[in-house]
């Protein structure tokens, strides 16, 4: 009893540390303590230390040379203070995969836990690192350069970003729930495909509008103090929408495909 009481005052006072040092908004620490809880009770403490190697991570790179990738913000929706929206979007799906472990006990749901959160580590270094690159990216649609914060552009750079951003989630879910290499490569495979997923969509699907003030395109729905036009884009899918469905659904293929593996071995011998 005194363990959990602990484990739950860190929870709370991580969201408060959080909020403190700007990393989450008011409504961001909140979320991030609600995400904490629902960890705890899945997959208890190792839960909650794969969950924190993601959002500490995340949030020393979003800090790390930030005044090199403050003018990218102006393209992007919102900056490296996260709200509740962006909480959930990234640690959302975990979340969600742990209150369903601690009713249905089955081994598919942690690895699509740990696979959401290696789609999220994946695409929030890659986003983050990517724009140190000295070339600008390319966009998958056209094949030419673009500005740098532009959904669906890559680079080398943010490619090698997300291939580590994934593998540390990996192995540290290797280490943590003692799993065979097996399921920590699929893991690591799946975290990387859910940032392509989230590359894909960004580039043919996400929300762009452009600031009839300036000209500018941008992730933006206000722009120079005015409503910016939306220009392409399906309406809602906004990049906390684009971040939560690529983890999600790289999450579902992983656990999709260990229920055909176990079916085909099952039926095989």
């Amino acid at each position: 009893m005194m363990e959990t009481t602990i484990i739950l005052t860190v929870i709370m006072l991580t969201g408060l540390v959080g909020y403190i040092l700007k990393s989450l908004t008011r409504s961001g620490a909140f979320a991030a303590v609600m995400v904490g809880l629902a960890v705890f009770l899945g997959f208890g403490v190792n839960g909650l230390v794969l969950l924190g190697a993601f959002f500490l991570t995340s949030s020393l790179w979003s800090k790390y040379k930030s005044s090199v990738k403050n003018p990218i913000e102006e393209k992007l929706a919102k900056g490296a203070t996260r709200d509740w929206r962006q909480v959930l979007a990234n640690g959302g799906a975990a979340g969600l995969f742990s209150f369903i472990y601690y009713f249905n006990p089955d081994s598919t749901w942690l690895i699509g836990f740990a696979v959401s959160l290696a789609s999220a580590n994946s695409d929030t270094w890659a986003s983050e690192i990517g724009p140190l690159s000295k070339k600008a990216p390319i966009y998958i649609r056209t094949l030419k350069r673009v500005e740098k914060g532009t959904s669906g552009a890559i680079s080398l750079l943010g490619t090698l970003a997300a291939v580590a951003g994934s593998l540390l989630i990996s192995l540290l879910s290797f280490w943590l729930f003692h799993l065979d290499i097996l399921l920590s490569f699929l893991i690591f495979l799946f975290g990387f495909i859910g940032n392509i997923i989230d590359t894909f969509i960004g580039a043919y699907y996400q929300q762009v509008y452009q600031c009839d003030q300036c000209g500018m395109e941008t992730e933006k729905e206000v722009h120079c103090d005015l409503p910016t036009r939306r220009i392409k884009g399906t309406a809602y899918v906004d990049n906390d929408m684009v971040n939560f469905l690529s983890g999600f659904l790289a999450a579902m293929m992983a656990i999709f495909l260990i229920h055909l593996l176990i079916n085909f071995f099952s039926h095989s011998f």
